[in-house]
Formats: C-alpha cells, structure tokens, sequence
C-alpha cells in the first residue's frame, strides 16, 4: 500500500469517527461540560501515550512562549466543543454539524484581522452563499422542531463553536515547527484544568455504558482521530485533505436520520447544501462564474453598436 492510498484511508477513518461523536455525546446524556472534561482527561491520557512514543516529551521540543500560545488556543478549542455539545441537545446533530461548518469563513474574517489578508469579491460570493443557507436552516427551525427559540439557540451555539475553532486553528498557525500532537496534549491538559470543577467528580457512579461513551469520546474521537488525521495530513495534498474532510458532516447528517430518527427538512436540506457548497467553494478556491458569464453578452452588445 502506497503512502498516498494509506493517507487517504486515515483521513476517511478520522472523519468518519468525527462524523459520529454527536451520537455518542447524546447517548452519555451528561452536561456538556462534563462530556469535555472526560474528553480532555481521556484525550490527554491517549495522547501523552503517542507523545512519549513518538518522543515529543523532551527538552527544546516547545518553547515557553510557544506553550503558552497552544495553551490559549487550548482555551479556545474546550470553548468550541462546550458550544457544540451543547448544540446537539437544542438542534440537531445534522443541523449542527453543517452549521459548525461555517469554520472557513470564520477564518476568513480572523484573517482578515491578524494576518492582513483581503476579501475578494470571491470569497464575498461564497460567504454571501453560505449565510443564504444560513437563513434556510434558521427559517426551518420554526416549522420542525416546534419550539423555534430554542432550536435558534442551538444554531448560535454552533456558530459561535466554529468561531472559537477558528480562534484555536488561527493560533496553531502560529505554531509552526511544534509537533501537532504536543500541541493537542497541551490544549487537553487545559481543558482538564478548566472544567474540573464542572466535571461532576463526586458523580463517579455512573453506569459501565456511560464510563464506556466517555472514554470512547476522549480516546477514539480525540486521540486516534487526531492521531490519524495528523498521520493522513503527512500524506496526501491539502487539497484531498480538503475534499475528504466533507465526509464528517456527511456522516452526521446519516447518523442523525438513521440511528437518531431525525430526517433534515426540504429548507434544512437546501440550506445545508448552500453552506456545505460554499464551505467547499472557500476551501478549495471555486471562482464564481458570474462576470465571466457576463461578458459576452457585453461583447455582443457592442458588436451590434458597431454595426
């Protein structure tokens, strides 16, 4: 097996475990809180693991300034997954997941304020796109799920998920030369620190079935999914990267129907296809056709002038 085909396998394995961690967030039926916490002790366990074997632990591996960057963008990410657990409990996992995908034009709108980058008029089609389909999906709310304000709410809690995702993936930028591992362990230990207090500590006779959907959440979906999303990274292009990362809302949205019972509207359907389409458009540099379309007919009109 070639490193490309094997690149490919991990980055469908880890979106596909991705696509199902709102399943199993459900299914533990605790606080959210709670769920990050248990997620952040089992992913650090995992991943302090991985680091040791691969030899991350040593001296001169992160620099102090560099630590302390991982750890607000540690910050960040418990922020980011708090707001989406919380999320599936007032939406739905389908819509939350292709809401929390707005993640590249949060980051445009990050880049346009730390690095100085410019908006183009393409990139302002895709984002004007993607918030058509923001609004099918709000409008939707009232007409599925009954109690329209807390369906919203569940919506603003997945934008402001993908917002601190971007802040988190805006300063990992930053971390160039740091092993991406290292910098996940740290932000776990963060997380750690900071939700202890909510983790429900004296509750520790839960049932074997909930110690089972924590511990999946914090070392199948944190750590071999981050491990094999890193490992895939490694291997194939950004741009297969781009393209496979699709499948997570894919299977969200299939898990949500199929073992949820929680089939997506016509409007949640069009809306959901208009984000995941821009999203798409933003990652992969889709020009939109619009002015090129137009000129001909300009040109025609002027050969009829000159007529």
């Amino acid at each position: 097996m070639n490193l490309k085909t094997r690149g490919t396998l991990e980055m469908t394995a880890a979106m596909v475990i991705s696509g199902t961690v709102g399943w199993f967030v459900l299914a533990a039926d605790q606080p959210a809180t709670a769920v990050v916490f248990w997620r952040c002790l089992f992913g650090a366990l995992a991943l302090l693991l991985a680091c040791a074997g691969l030899g991350l632990l040593g001296r001169g591996m992160i620099s102090a300034r560099q630590a302390l960057a991982a750890a607000l963008g540690g910050v960040a990410l418990v922020l980011n997954w708090v707001l989406l657990f919380s999320a599936y409990a007032h939406a739905s996992i389908a819509v939350t997941t292709v809401v929390y995908h707005t993640q590249p034009f949060m980051l445009v709108g990050l880049g346009m304020l730390l690095f100085a980058e410019k908006m183009t008029v393409n990139k302002a089609g895709w984002l004007l796109a993607a918030f058509a389909g923001m609004l099918l999906i709000v409008l939707a709310g009232s007409s599925v799920d009954g109690v329209a304000g807390d369906y919203r709410l569940g919506v603003l809690m997945a934008l402001g998920a993908a917002f601190f995702y971007a802040v988190a993936a805006a300063i990992t930028k930053r971390l160039q030369g740091v092993a991406p591992h290292l910098i996940v362990l740290i932000q776990m230990l963060v997380g750690v620190v900071l939700l202890a207090p909510f983790a429900h500590l004296p509750a520790l006779s839960l049932a074997p079935g909930t110690w089972a959907l924590l511990a999946s959440i914090g070392i199948v979906h944190t750590g071999l999914m981050s491990t094999l999303l890193y490992s895939a990274i490694q291997k194939i292009p950004t741009s297969l990267v781009g393209a496979l990362s699709f499948i997570y809302p894919v299977v969200a949205i299939l898990v949500d129907w199929l073992a949820l019972g929680h089939p997506l509207s016509s409007l949640q359907l069009a809306g959901s296809g208009l984000i995941l389409l821009a999203a798409a458009g933003m990652t992969f540099g889709w020009m939109l056709r619009i002015t090129a379309a137009a000129r001909p007919i300009a040109g025609k009109a002027s050969s009829h002038r000159d007529r």
